[in-house]
């Protein structure tokens, strides 16, 4: 066996081990992704059409399209976590006739109300969560309620929680921005890496030749 043989057979074992070591850090990264906390919904919050989520926990102002998906009968996010304190922004797309942003009767603290349904693009409505928000509210567009154009607000941090992978009410999927980066890095490192095994499987030979 020449010398080329074995230094190609001893990279390739070591480009394979560190591309396995890449694919468990990224099921590992899915794994924590698919574990992620989430408040407990309302089953009908979190039935809504759309079904996304975001915590927005630490940001001063979030906004919330009104008429979002294809049909324009949708809130997105769907579900929302907030801080007390923060300014939320219901803005109307234009889409899916007219909307209003109201919490369901015995819904929840907050006290969402924007008035009669509205169509205009542009349009918007605002809510301060206030301590007296603190808690989880299910809210929903009267004109749509009926076709599961509803939405979740948690406020603060008093939220009773459980794993997204427990198989609770909610069928969004939350993957925080960490896992996403180092599900993107881990992608170009096993990219790289077989790259690399590819051109010393080709080349190798001749450069030593050369040498």
């Amino acid at each position: 066996m020449s010398s080329d043989d074995v230094s190609r057979r001893a990279f390739m074992r070591t480009a394979g081990g560190a591309t396995a070591a890449a694919g468990a850090a990224t099921a590992t990264a899915g794994t924590a992704a698919a574990q992620e906390e989430q408040p407990v919904w309302p089953s009908g919050a979190s039935g809504g059409n759309l079904g996304s989520y975001q915590d927005a926990r630490g940001e001063s102002e979030v906004t919330v399209q009104v008429g979002a998906g294809d049909s324009g009968l949708a809130f997105d996010p769907t579900l929302l976590w907030v801080d007390t304190g923060t300014t939320i922004t219901f803005e109307w797309t234009g889409n899916g006739g007219s909307h209003n942003v109201q919490t369901v009767d015995g819904g929840g603290p907050a006290g969402l109300d924007s008035g009669q349904a509205v169509g205009e693009e542009g349009a918007t409505y605002e809510f301060e969560a206030t301590e007296e928000a603190a808690g989880i509210t299910h809210y929903h567009c009267v004109p749509h309620t009926a076709v599961g154009m509803h939405g979740g607000l948690a406020v603060g941090g008093d939220i009773e929680t459980e794993s997204t992978g427990g198989g609770g009410g909610s069928n969004a999927v939350f993957v925080p921005q960490g896992a996403r980066a180092l599900g993107v890095a881990t992608f170009i490192a096993m990219v790289s890496t077989l790259g690399l095994a590819f051109v010393f499987m080709k080349y190798g030979g001749t450069i030593t030749q050369e040498e």
